[in-house]
């Protein structure tokens, strides 16, 4: 059952000092553009005040905003911002911890599933064809609902200090996540995972009776049902979840090493890590002609890849965000400019905007959270503004960000509420406003 926070109670609507510092901070550094101030003190504010919710287990609940379940995914970039704040704010460091306990036993509950109920009251999305129990929101099987959680857990230890949350269902879904990963990088053979969704569009469900499309195995990459964006994936080595995948496994091998002296965890995570590395930097670099090297969005080990970038996180724009290096600086490059240009199918130029947006949107809709990242990793000063400025602007009107607007209309967009994209907002004006997560 659920039960009201101490911070930031939606009827109350407070704001912790450690808060109100920041919001006082940037105010003073939007000063000539208040409109920016007050955009960034309602995405800010947004998941404190209405998505995050205490359970009587002591665990918390993040609601992704207006579909009433918590994706592993979301629930953890939703909560991001506030690693800044809860370096000296315990409140908020423990809701961070809260909300890290439940995504472990959502794991061990299943690690082939996505988004979970607040209880097992069986409410899902659709009654699909798979492994589903009354937890289960949906159970569409993406790498990065297993990356978000160590990497989320990861970033508390590094920013606050706290180290509570690498207790015992967070080592035994360490050992879950492995070894899916590892049964994924043979998926032919050795998976059981299915996931068949009748009358539905096709990028909802797998092909071959739920197994979807064939992959070679023993590439050292490790196989995703799905994207991040939550539709099917074309080739099934969705390579941003794999380079994810790549940061998070040296993520796990240093919490085995420093907090669990777990000398074998720490040389199989460590194994794993450099396989699924060989993998992408041996499958997924091709050849585009105007560009040179590029990394492909997904391959399938055979020789067929797909060059696109998607808006959702983990993508092909979020490498360096995410903390993935490759062998050559220059393919990363080379990569940036395609997928910022109209050599990536989902990149859209309209009256409004110009950015990435997804399949899983409308076309000619661009997504803020892409906008957010072009931000987050632009080199220049003036580049980060540039995508406050076009976000804050295309808006709709609502002083919030949204899922996807149209490139010539912003006042058309998708998802009336939509915590990410809120908490994106808020991170590329803090690191503007010069605040860093430490990793």
């Amino acid at each position: 059952m659920e039960k009201e926070m101490t911070v930031g109670k939606a009827e109350e609507k407070t704001i912790p000092d450690s808060v109100s510092r920041i919001l006082d901070r940037v105010k003073a550094v939007f000063e000539k553009t208040p409109r920016i101030y007050e955009i960034f003190k309602n995405c800010y504010t947004n998941t404190l005040h209405k998505a995050v919710r205490y359970m009587e287990d002591g665990t918390a609940y993040v609601v992704t905003g207006d579909i009433p379940a918590m994706w592993l995914r979301d629930s953890a970039a939703q909560l991001r911002p506030y690693l800044i704040p809860a370096r000296e704010d315990k409140e908020i460091a423990d809701i961070l911890v809260a909300v890290s306990h439940r995504q472990l036993q959502y794991i061990c509950i299943d690690p082939y599933a996505n988004a979970f109920n607040s209880e097992p009251n069986g409410n899902c999305w659709e009654k699909d064809e798979t492994e589903m129990n009354d937890w289960l929101w949906e159970r569409k099987y993406e790498i990065d609902s297993l990356c978000y959680p160590i990497q989320f857990a990861y970033l508390i230890w590094k920013n606050t200090g706290r180290t509570d949350q690498f207790d015992e269902i967070f080592a035994e879904g360490a050992g879950k996540i492995l070894k899916v990963f590892r049964t994924e990088q043979y998926h032919e053979e050795k998976s059981a995972y299915r996931f068949i969704r009748r009358n539905s569009y096709y990028t909802d469900t797998l092909s071959r009776d739920g197994m979807g499309a064939l992959v070679r195995s023993g590439t050292g990459m490790t196989w995703s049902g799905f994207r991040p964006s939550d539709d099917a994936c074309t080739y099934g080595y969705l390579v941003p979840s794999n380079m994810f995948a790549v940061v998070v496994l040296g993520y796990l091998k240093e919490i085995a090493e420093e907090i669990w002296k777990d000398e074998k965890l720490a040389a199989e995570a460590s194994r794993l890590r450099d396989e699924i590395y060989e993998g992408i930097e041996t499958y997924a670099v091709t050849r585009r002609e105007g560009y040179g090297e590029v990394y492909a969005y997904e391959v399938d080990g055979y020789g067929q890849f797909n060059l696109m970038d998607d808006a959702n996180v983990p993508s092909l724009l979020s490498m360096g965000y995410l903390g993935y290096e490759g062998r050559s600086r220059l393919t990363a490059e080379n990569t940036r400019k395609l997928i910022l240009s109209e050599a990536n199918p989902f990149y859209y130029r309209g009256k409004k905007a110009s950015g990435i947006g997804s399949p899983h949107t409308p076309v000619g809709y661009i997504w803020h959270i892409a906008l957010c990242m072009q931000g987050l990793t632009a080199k220049s000063e003036e580049e980060k503004r540039e995508m406050i400025d076009l976000a804050a602007s295309t808006d709709g009107g609502k002083m919030l960000m949204h899922e996807g607007f149209h490139a010539d209309d912003d006042t058309k967009y998708t998802r009336e509420w939509f915590s990410w994209a809120n908490a994106m907002f808020s991170e590329l004006v803090m690191d503007y406003c010069g605040y860093r997560i430490e990793r």
